[in-house]
């Protein structure tokens, strides 16, 4: 019985471990640009509602706003580098126009 118990909690102990150590612990697994994208946008909108309301105390929307930064920090650090896939358009690459 003591031996089961004890492989039990053992298997519990290397369960909880295994994604801390593996640094996946509390991590989104399958993200997605558009939810990124949208949550940077919902983080915008929340700054600029509280930036543009003169009720709040500054002292209560300072943090939020804050937290909402760092959050858009991290999202963004999370996207990388977006790749554009398709061609270029075409205003692009034809030469400019000067006109006298």
């Amino acid at each position: 019985m003591t031996r089961l118990l004890a492989l039990g909690g053992f298997l519990a102990i290397v369960g909880i471990a295994a994604p801390a150590a593996a640094g996946e612990y509390g991590q989104i697994d399958d993200t997605c640009y558009q939810c990124i994208r949208d949550a940077i946008y919902t983080d915008v909108k929340l700054i600029d509602r509280l930036e543009a309301n003169p009720d709040i105390d500054d002292g209560i929307k300072a943090s939020q706003i804050i937290a909402a930064r760092a959050d858009i920090h991290r999202l963004r650090k999370i996207l990388g580098l977006v790749e554009d896939q398709g061609t270029e358009p075409c205003c692009y690459t034809r030469r400019p126009l000067y006109i006298r």
